[in-house]
């Protein structure tokens, strides 16, 4: 099996990717899997961190406030074409999987012009403007909501719902074995993840916050700052008087493998970003959600008040954001046993743990109706229109 993943910009589109070549790998061992992103992007990191191979193009989205900017914007997509087109005929892949960010486009538009097969997964109930483009070049539109149909007008006979892939890594961490392995103690454990480029007010607040941490010792926490924070963040919190040899329960790292960490701790702050939220209720983690305003349709909002009306989860939108609440916030919840308990299970009971076999299904689907019908060009619609397998 061959495969050629896409997706990126952030750490939303590269995780499920990774989730997905995880599967694929563990499946099918010897399957050659490649990944095209953009270059000076996260996927340069995270990518070869996982073990595969990354070939990138030189593509932007489209600048709605200077549009004569997009004059270069539309030769780089010309370039991005044809860079794409040259790897795929080089590569000939079994199939495409997108998962989103502009870098998909290219990668699932060339795709469909020569003849292969691809599918894409959209993570969030508000589908993003490459998933809309994209879905009318694929042979699947993998949904992690049902809600997520209504967009897909034109794909709708062709829309699968899924759930949203989780690294496997993620799903078989323990709490126990990953404190270990990290060096916490039993203290109360909190894990603040602002989005993987770093959102400058979260930061902000999580630094008065950790410095409160600090002073007073009853949590151990570890903060990742995401790309831009990382420029800033220790130097402000050596200035407030964190020294890291002498707190080592106060941890500030740039990005994480969350896996491990995930496991380790005892209650996640986090945007409402979907593919974190899926981790969050395959982990049981209860949680504090600060979802971001500057989204589109504002679908962390939606996104986080799943977890909410289930009782797996606290929210305070951002405009409520102040360090006083989000500190009161966390020393409530790491005084009340019960209450985490109670939340930790609703959170596990929202988790779709069979999402990764769903996908599979799909991909499956999709190659083997290519090669029985090579000339067909799309796969047929879904019976049903459900979820694979169903």
């Amino acid at each position: 099996m061959k495969v050629l993943l896409t997706g990126g910009g952030t750490a939303g589109h590269i995780n499920p990717a990774l989730a997905i070549a995880g599967v694929l790998r563990e499946k099918h061992p010897d399957a050659d899997i490649r990944f095209v992103g953009s270059k000076n992007s996260m996927e340069e990191k995270l990518v070869p961190a996982a073990g595969f191979p990354l070939s990138t193009v030189e593509i932007r989205g489209l600048n709605r406030k200077k549009p004569w900017r997009n004059i270069k914007t539309l030769r780089l997509l010309l370039g991005a074409l044809r860079d794409v087109r040259r790897l795929l005929r080089e590569f000939q892949p079994d199939i495409v999987i997108g998962t989103g960010g502009y870098v998909s486009f290219p990668a699932i538009y060339e795709a469909r012009k020569l003849g292969i097969p691809s599918v894409i997964h959209e993570q969030n109930a508000f589908p993003g403007v490459t998933s809309k483009m994209t879905s009318r070049h694929v042979d699947r539109v993998m949904l992690t909501v049902e809600e997520s149909r209504q967009y897909f007008p034109k794909a709708k006979d062709r829309c699968v719902v899924t759930g949203l892939p989780v690294r496997t890594e993620v799903l078989m961490a323990r709490k126990k074995e990953a404190r270990a392995r990290l060096g916490f103690d039993e203290r109360p454990l909190v894990l603040s993840v602002g989005g993987s480029l770093g959102s400058r007010m979260f930061n902000e607040v999580l630094c008065d916050v950790l410095l409160s941490s600090v002073k007073k010792g009853a949590l151990q926490h570890v903060h990742v700052t995401g790309r831009a924070g990382w420029e800033w963040v220790p130097a402000r919190l050596r200035e407030g008087g964190w020294d890291p040899e002498k707190a080592p329960g106060i941890r500030v790292l740039e990005y994480v493998d969350m896996a491990p960490y995930l496991a380790a701790c005892d209650i996640i702050v986090t945007r409402c970003g979907a593919s974190i939220l899926a981790e969050i209720e395959a982990q049981c983690k209860p949680s504090v959600l600060v979802p971001s305003p500057r989204v589109a349709e504002n679908h962390q909002f939606y996104n986080g008040q799943a977890l909410v009306k289930q009782d797996a989860a606290v929210m305070i939108e951002e405009k409520d954001l102040t360090p006083a609440r989000l500190e009161q916030t966390l020393d409530a919840l790491a005084g009340d046993a019960a209450r985490l308990h109670r939340m930790a299970e609703n959170a596990g009971r929202m988790a779709i743990l069979d999402a990764n076999e769903r996908i599979y299904a799909v991909i499956r689907e999709v190659i083997e109706a290519h090669k029985k019908a090579p000339a067909r060009g799309k796969t047929p619609p879904v019976k049903g229109g459900n979820a694979a397998g169903q």
